[in-house]
């Protein structure tokens, strides 16, 4: 099990946006991003499944998972390797999405048709090559803000 960092559960708690990768029956990825992803102790991450069947599904044939948490701004986040617990009913499950409701999810009850748990196995960082251009992250930071803002000043 990898111990996750005070970094690493900020950077989730902060972006709360994370990309989940399964694998499909037919061996193929599933790439899937998903708003509800958060730090649930520090070895496991949580999200859940408001509409994420195919995730869900693959999940429960093969509950190898990684979950990618990227600073969209600093261009920096976090790979999060490991395998995967569906709950759907049950006391374990009741508590997950209280959780979610505890955290502000609107009708979390309603929505929520699964919690996912993943024990994170390996907790490795992401850096873009774009700091082998761009000294430090202040800089990386002004870029894409930059670049964010000019994009909206367009439209």
């Amino acid at each position: 099990m990898a111990k996750l960092t005070d970094e690493m559960m900020e950077l989730v708690e902060r972006q709360r946006l994370g990309f989940v990768a399964t694998v499909c029956p037919d061996g193929t990825p599933n790439l899937s991003p998903k708003g509800t992803v958060c730090a649930l102790d520090d070895e496991r991450l949580i999200f859940a499944d408001i509409r994420s069947p195919g995730t869900v599904s693959n999940l429960r044939a093969n509950p190898n998972i990684e979950v990618n948490v990227v600073d969209h701004f600093t261009r920096k986040g976090y790979r999060f390797k490991g395998t995967a617990q569906v709950l759907e009913v049950g006391a374990d499950f009741e508590r997950q999405v209280e959780f979610f409701s505890n955290r502000g999810m609107l009708d979390a009850p309603r929505r929520i048709r699964a919690i996912v748990i993943v024990q994170v196995d390996q907790a490795r960082p992401l850096i873009s090559p774009g700091y082998d251009i761009l000294a430090d992250e202040a800089s990386m930071r002004a870029y894409w803000l930059h670049h964010y803002v000019s994009e909206a000043d367009a439209e």
